[in-house]
């Protein structure tokens, strides 16, 4: 067989020095043919094994019914229905080979982002117990969002992953881009909706809040990650550079140092657009939108009568609320960090959001109206009131008894 010197040569003797087939011949000392089958090929000579077969062509045609069928059906199912009792490497191999004619193409496609188009949400639980008060502790959610175009990552942590909660931790990200993407892109998430017949249903909440904001919403499939990736980046980074080392007292401290660290994660040279994010920002801050005069305000809000024991509940807990508005209509609002109750215009309650489960939460000012009116009842009880006493001897007169 030629070799890869000889090919090369024969070449340069014909393009280089106008030599002939003959003359070729004679100077290296092969057969006129194998001169012509050189100048012939334009690839470099190469020896090539045959093929000797493989124990498991025997047994494809079975494998390939198989896969038919089931295209991700286990290569250990498939020797089990096969009979298989050879090595299961050259098994699994082939069928690593014969597996994907089977299987629709799922190719990811790679994407550059423009300023302002969009950003990516998803919620981060980090794997940390955060004090919440009265000797109980919770892992939490966080809000995480990263904008496309600048890589800046923002979060919030928020007390659960409930619609209003989710929602105003995402405004608090948002607020921290300094404007609102084109796009906002999710998960499947239970608060935000589901893909039905490939079709996006929004929840009612996601739609007011995504509508005030005059924002789009692009809701990713169960087997399509990398339309998330940005994202999902950034929750690894927060895992692997945030978290470790790292105690909190509770959420507040716990946002409080995520925003500290924020800043300075966001001035780090970015490993893909080689941009610092907190410089990239501006510019993709101009090509957002701007926000509205009137923001969303995603806190949940219901109304009910006020019961005699004078108090609310949201979650597992009992706010106290005004005791002389027993009786009434109040209607309250829950936000992240606080619950406030109002009957009418008037605001009858205000506490502190607890993060705790099962607690009865009641302020010094309802304690003492309570005593007031209690005390009140009492003074009523004690006055005497004076009754008429009627002269007997009117009934005898009336039925004339002697």
């Amino acid at each position: 067989m030629l070799d890869v010197e000889d090919w090369a040569e024969i070449r340069r003797l014909h393009r280089a020095e106008n030599m002939g087939v003959k003359a070729i011949a004679r100077r290296l000392g092969v057969a006129r043919n194998t001169v012509r089958s050189a100048l012939r090929s334009d690839a470099p000579p190469k020896y090539e094994r045959s093929p000797q077969g493989s124990i498991v062509d025997v047994v494809e045609a079975e494998i390939r019914e198989l896969l038919k069928d089931t295209p991700d059906m286990p290569a250990t199912v498939i020797a089990e229905r096969i009979g298989w009792s050879r090595g299961m490497t050259v098994l699994r191999d082939r069928i690593g080979e014969l597996r994907p004619l089977f299987l629709p193409p799922d190719p990811a496609q790679r994407t550059w982002y423009r300023p302002g188009e969009l950003a990516q949400f998803d919620l981060w639980q980090p794997d940390v117990e955060i004090p919440v008060g009265f000797g109980q502790a919770r892992k939490l959610w966080t809000v995480v969002g990263v904008s496309g175009f600048s890589r800046l990552i923002d979060a919030r942590m928020v007390p659960s992953r409930a619609g209003h909660d989710v929602l105003a931790g995402m405004l608090h990200v948002i607020e921290g881009f300094g404007g609102v993407p084109r796009k906002a892109v999710w998960d499947q998430e239970g608060c935000i909706g589901r893909i039905r017949q490939k079709k996006q249903i929004l929840t009612a909440e996601f739609q007011s809040f995504r509508g005030v904001l005059g924002m789009g919403a692009v809701l990713v499939g169960p087997v399509d990650p990398e339309a998330k990736g940005l994202v999902e980046r950034a929750n690894g980074y927060l895992e692997t550079s945030f978290l470790p080392g790292r105690t909190f007292a509770d959420v507040d401290d716990f946002n409080r140092q995520l925003g500290v660290w924020l800043k300075r994660a966001n001035q780090r040279i970015h490993g893909t657009t080689k941009i610092r994010p907190s410089e990239a920002i501006l510019e993709d801050r101009g090509a957002m939108m701007g926000f509205p005069p009137v923001l969303p305000d995603p806190s949940w809000r219901f109304s009910t009568r006020l019961p005699r024991d004078h108090y609310v509940r949201v979650d597992t807990n009992d706010y106290s609320v005004n005791p002389r508005f027993v009786g009434r209509r109040v209607d309250v609002t829950v936000s992240l960090d606080q619950v406030v109750v109002t009957c009418e215009t008037t605001e009858v309650a205000r506490h502190k959001r607890c993060l705790a489960k099962h607690q009865t939460l009641l302020t010094p000012d309802h304690a003492r109206i309570l005593r007031q009116i209690r005390s009140e009842a009492a003074e009523v009880a004690a006055v005497e009131v004076a009754v008429e006493e009627r002269d007997l001897t009117v009934y005898d007169q009336l039925y004339e008894v002697a």
